[in-house]
């Protein structure tokens, strides 16, 4: 008998064990008047990643950042044998609303990213970029900045362009958006993925730059929480 147990315990040894985990995270909207498209929330590999800072954005996030399109970055996750969640709120997370997705994944997929993106903005996108998922049970509390993708310039024309390459802004989801403006820039000096630098908007609801309102649509970062809870 004894043999027996040291063989079971060897071969114990060198088994590697797979060690489920469920995770609920909740994301919050923490802006005063930006909405987030529908979500992808997502337990990958250390070999995948939404995005790198500094770098250009891949065909999948411009996508996202643009448009609101995740069917792109849904398809990657896959192919990586991630474990995705769409869409948790069921369509546009308003202003201080909050989402939970639910999460069963193993100690292959360790790291948590979530994406969607902002509006009404040209391509802003909030995000949670490759995070090491804790081993230890427990809640934790994640803030997000704002991302912009660096491929569509950031002209704050509300115009229903929201196909990738296509400038303007999908829509002001709030109904509080302007119309007839002349458009704050037509270029984007910075390409590359980078944090956001905010929305300028201005008080003309029927002209001047921006179709952005100054007193709704700025934000400084952080602008969601995601709180993150490992049974």
């Amino acid at each position: 008998m004894k043999g027996k147990l040291l063989t079971l315990s060897a071969l114990m040894a060198l088994s590697p064990l797979t060690m489920a985990q469920q995770l609920e995270v909740t994301v919050t909207n923490l802006t005063n008047g930006i909405h987030y498209t529908p979500l992808v929330v997502t337990a990958h590999t250390d070999a995948v990643s939404l995005f790198t800072l500094g770098e250009s954005a891949s065909a999948e996030l411009q996508a996202m950042a643009e448009g609101g399109d995740i069917s792109g970055l849904v398809t990657v996750l896959g192919d990586a044998s991630a474990d995705v969640v769409e869409n948790p709120a069921g369509g546009l997370l308003a202003p201080a609303a909050s989402t939970t997705a639910m999460l069963d994944t193993d100690d292959a997929n360790m790291y948590l990213s979530v994406a969607g993106m902002m509006l009404p903005t040209n391509d802003g996108f909030v995000a949670l970029n490759s995070w090491p998922i804790p081993t230890e049970a427990g809640t934790y509390t994640v803030y997000l900045n704002a991302y912009d993708a660096g491929t569509e310039a950031n002209d704050e024309i509300i115009n229903g362009g929201g196909a990738s390459g296509t400038p303007g802004i999908p829509v002001a989801p709030g109904g509080d958006g302007g119309t007839g403006a002349t458009g704050v820039t037509s270029t984007e000096a910075n390409e590359m993925v980078h944090v956001h630098r905010g929305a300028l908007g201005d008080d003309d609801p029927a002209g001047g730059k921006s179709d952005l309102d100054n007193t709704v649509h700025r934000w400084l970062n952080p602008v969601a929480k995601v709180t993150v809870v490992v049974m």
